[in-house]
C-alpha cells in the first residue's frame, strides 16, 4: 500500500520560513518524480515544484521561483519543500504526489498517489 505522509506545515507571518517533509512507502521511490501542490478553498490545485528521480532536475511554478527548493532523499524515501520569503498568498494546502513519468510534469492528472495534505498560513 502507497503512503505518502506530509508533514512540516503551519503558521508563520510573512517573510518566514518553513519546510515541508513528504515520506513515501510502498513504492520504488527513487524511480518515481515527486512534485508538491498547493490548493486553496474553491481554486483548482496548483503545480508549485517537482523534482525527476533520474538526475534530479527540478522545476517551479514562476510564482515560488527563487523563494522554494524541492529535494529529495532516495534512501529516507522523502523529498522535502523548503519555503523562504513566504507571503499570504502562499497560504493553501500543501500536497505532496508521486508520479511515474520520466520527464518532469506539472498537471496533476500525471501523479498517480498523493499525500492527505498539510496546511500552511502565512499571516501579513
Amino acid at each position: 500500500q502507497v503512503q505518502l505522509v506530509e508533514s512540516g506545515g503551519g503558521l508563520v507571518q510573512a517573510g518566514g520560513s518553513l519546510r515541508l517533509s513528504c515520506a513515501a512507502s510502498g513504492l520504488p521511490f527513487s524511480r518515481y518524480a515527486m512534485g508538491w501542490f498547493r490548493q486553496t478553498l474553491g481554486k483548482e490545485r496548483e503545480f508549485v515544484a517537482a523534482i525527476r528521480w533520474r538526475d534530479g532536475s527540478t522545476d517551479y511554478a514562476y510564482s515560488v521561483k527563487g523563494r522554494f527548493t524541492i529535494s529529495r532523499d532516495n534512501v529516507k524515501n522523502t523529498v522535502y519543500l523548503q519555503m523562504n520569503s513566504l507571503k499570504p498568498e502562499d497560504t493553501a494546502v500543501y500536497y505532496c504526489a508521486a508520479s511515474p513519468r520520466r520527464v518532469i510534469t506539472t498537471a496533476p492528472k500525471e501523479y498517480d498517489f498523493w499525500g492527505q495534505g498539510t496546511q500552511v498560513t502565512v499571516s501579513s
